[in-house]
This record gives C-alpha cells, sequence and structure tokens, in this order.
C-alpha cells in the first residue's frame, strides 16, 4: 500500500488509543492486551517512557517506545536510552512507516542526548529489522551475543528465543529534533 506522508500522522500514546492497539493485535493472534500500552501510558506520563503511535488514514499502524532508563545494563550504566517493543502491523510494512516512526524515536531522543540504543533478536522473525538497524547507521556495541541482557558465555548452550539479540548504538549528530 503505498503512503502519502500527508496521510501518516505519528504522535504519543492516548488513553484514546489503547482499545483500538489492543484489538489490532488481538486480531493477529499476538500477545499484546491492553494492559500492556496502559503501563506503557503510565510510565509515558511518569517521563519514564515515551510511546509513539503511527496511524495512517485514521488507522492505527504501528508503535515504537524509548526507554529513557534501559534494562540493558551497559546502556543504563551509559546513561543511553533505548528504542524498545517497535512493532508496525503486517498489513502497513514495506511503505515507509517503519522509517518515519524510526525518524520520530530519533529525533525524541536527538532532544536530550547524542546517542541511542536498540536490541534486536537474532532468529529470522527479526530480519527485516537486523536489516533495517543497519541501513540506519546502527552499529554493534561489542559486547557480543546477550540473552535477557547478560552476556552468553563461550561454549554454553542457549535458547534461542526473543531474549537472545545482540544491541547496537547510533550518533545522532545531525539528527533534526522534533
Amino acid at each position: 500500500m503505498p503512503m502519502n506522508e500527508s496521510e501518516l500522522l505519528i504522535r504519543t500514546l492516548a488513553q484514546r488509543d489503547i482499545q483500538p492497539i489492543a484489538a489490532a493485535f488481538a486480531g493477529l493472534g499476538w500477545n499484546k492486551p491492553a494492559s500492556q500500552y496502559e503501563k506503557y501510558l503510565a510510565e509515558q506520563q511518569l517521563g519514564q517512557r515515551v510511546m509513539l503511535v503511527a496511524f495512517l488514514r485514521e488507522d492505527f499502524a504501528g508503535y515504537v517506545t524509548i526507554c529513557w532508563l534501559s534494562d540493558y545494563p551497559p546502556f543504563l550504566a551509559a546513561n543511553i536510552p533505548e528504542i524498545v517493543d517497535f512493532n508496525v502491523l503486517p498489513r502497513f510494512r514495506r511503505c515507509g512507516i517503519g522509517s518515519s516512526l524510526m525518524d520520530a524515536a530519533e529525533a525524541w531522543v536527538s532532544a536530550y542526548g547524542s546517542l541511542v540504543g536498540i536490541g534486536v533478536g537474532l532468529n529470522a522473525d527479526y530480519g527485516a529489522a537486523q536489516r533495517m538497524y543497519a541501513r540506519r547507521g546502527y552499529i554493534p556495541d561489542g559486547r557480543g551475543l546477550m540473552s535477557a541482557g547478560s552476556p552468553v558465555e563461550y561454549g554454553k548452550p542457549v535458547m534461542v528465543d526473543d531474549d537472545l539479540c545482540l544491541y547496537f548504538t547510533k550518533n545522532l549528530a545531525g539528527i533534526s529534533k522534533p
């Protein structure tokens, strides 16, 4: 579906968005209940997280969140905000919405600092994200493979799941602020 940029609205999460978002993911069979977005909204109100939501022609299309205090210890120690929980509904993929959400998230972070972090899963489900982050200039943080935020030890077996990832950073110098 081609996208006209004037038809795309990206803004912060509001209470009225929670049910439509949860319903959209329930329709896909994904476990993303309303309680998750209620938590995100509460964290946004406390200044701990920003959730940016995208609507195309009034239809919810996707979102991304920024955690100002990362759960990943190296980012937390270095005060690097982390982009987490990034989703675009399948029917809206490959039309620029994901890139627009990432542009908006990077602009938010650039208003507060010059470095942003992101983690990405290693299985094929994350292939598009892996490619997108590389194209956008994210580089590995050099700490290697992580499972649930902890280093994977050489020679030790690991479960391939959503907790198995690599972490990346990007220098945001020159990114225009919101």
